[in-house]
């Protein structure tokens, strides 16, 4: 359903209890139907392709006469493969197992009793994010995969691709016969605002914002609903005396190639003091021959005073681009100490060849994943398995790590007694 900005049905509170309406009957449909609604969503993705693309390109066009950042621009910029990814994302889910209704083991028991949990839909969702269109239509997907409502509020700068792909996922959803009222997509600038729209916590259950630090940021400090933190770049990498150049450099660029976002791209690598010269100039070397800015800390850049000083600040901020600062430790302890300080805290990484320095690292680094010799790019689908995600978050109240229809989902424990009393 678009919501149409000039209607009463605009205002927040309107659009929430709509949406949580919609979630109580959601809840009671069969898991037949909701795989029909994604199939057909999906369908509907690429029957209206061209449109979706005409679209897009009005918005890059008046994304650049606004000086909207190049970051934002890349982010909006839809191709067919994207919108191709998808459309398989949208099939994928359908052809899933339910996770709706799983029988779970209790972790205790009751006398005379039978404990267990069975999952259940959190409700009703809202996804707050920047530029990304295809965005809104993996969370669809997930949202109605998991039986949950979901709002959509995306930026100005993608109004109009959004509210095609919202047409086309809303007549898919209305020809399978799910309540319209599961699928809300609202204009950016007026109608609910974003303020209006996260202090809804009678009809909400759980908000998720997605684009740069600064927009999660505002909607965490205005929420009276459950958030969900997503997080994206400051990744670290520790490069061990013993971890090898070709390994270093293998997982920086890989994880640099998540498109469009740079989820867990590594940005900011800790050296340890032992680390050859010469191998640091060969990697920079190699890191800028592929498009990459170095940047060092005040000892680095004291010894080769060709890279620029990486201020204080940036060490705990995201850059989203081919930027990567470096910096010498003494040890992999004070390597393991600045990251739990400094980093972003979902994806952090380190080359080594000892067994008992991924241990530490593994156990110590106090992050939602760690990834030991191994690349941490971030996959939304790798056309295999059941693993599909819309991002990763950092918090540690909610869930933490891997944004998927777990997440989405919330369990009740059920006390069956055996009639003697």
């Amino acid at each position: 359903m678009i919501i149409d900005d000039s209607s009463l049905d605009s205002d927040s509170a309107n659009v929430a209890r709509r949406a949580n309406l919609a979630s109580l009957e959601l809840a009671g449909k069969k898991s037949t139907d909701r795989a029909a609604a994604l199939q057909a969503m999906a369908l509907a993705l690429k029957r209206r392709q061209n449109e979706i693309l005409e679209a897009n390109t009005l918005d890059l066009e008046a994304s650049r006469d606004m000086a909207i950042p190049e970051l934002i621009v890349d982010w909006l910029k839809l191709t067919p493969e994207r919108i191709k990814t998808t459309v398989q994302i949208l099939q994928r889910l359908g052809e899933m197992p339910d996770p709706i209704g799983r029988v779970i083991n209790a972790s205790y028991q009751v006398d005379r009793c039978q404990v267990y949990s069975q999952s259940l839909p959190l409700g009703a969702i809202a996804l707050i994010y920047e530029a990304f269109p295809e965005l809104g239509a993996i969370a669809a997907g997930l949202c109605l995969k998991s039986a949950n409502s979901l709002i959509l509020k995306g930026g100005s700068e993608s109004w109009q691709t959004n509210a095609v792909i919202g047409e086309a996922l809303s007549s898919a959803i209305d020809e399978v016969g799910l309540p319209s009222g599961c699928l809300q997509v609202l204009p950016p600038d007026r109608g609910a605002s974003i303020r209006d729209l996260v202090t809804q916590d009678e009809y909400l259950n759980l908000i998720i914002p997605y684009g740069r630090p600064s927009l999660v940021q505002q909607v965490v400090r205005q929420c009276t609903v459950p958030v969900l933190r997503s997080a994206m770049g400051n990744c670290y990498l520790y490069w061990s005396p013993t971890g090898s150049l070709e390994m270093a450099r293998w997982m920086i660029l890989d994880s640099h190639q998540s498109v469009p976002d740079p989820v867990n791209a590594i940005e900011k690598v800790l050296i340890d003091r032992n680390q050859k010269p010469s191998s640091l100039v060969r990697l920079w070397n190699s890191l800028k021959e592929k498009g990459f800015q170095i940047r060092g800390d005040a000892e680095l850049v004291a010894d080769f005073p060709e890279l620029q000083l990486a201020e204080t600040s940036e060490w705990t901020q995201p850059y989203l681009n081919k930027t990567i600062a470096f910096k010498v430790v003494d040890s992999l302890g004070m390597a393991i100490g600045w990251i739990n300080r400094y980093s972003s805290g979902h994806a952090d990484s380190i080359a080594t060849e000892s067994y008992l320095e991924s241990r530490q690292f593994a156990l110590d680094v106090n992050s939602a994943s760690t990834f030991i010799n191994a690349s941490p790019r971030f996959w939304r689908y790798q056309n295999r398995g059941d693993a599909i995600f819309l991002g990763m978050s950092n918090q540690k109240g909610y869930r933490r790590g891997l944004i998927g229809l777990d997440t989405l989902t919330t369990i009740k424990e059920i006390v069956q007694g055996n009639g003697l009393f």
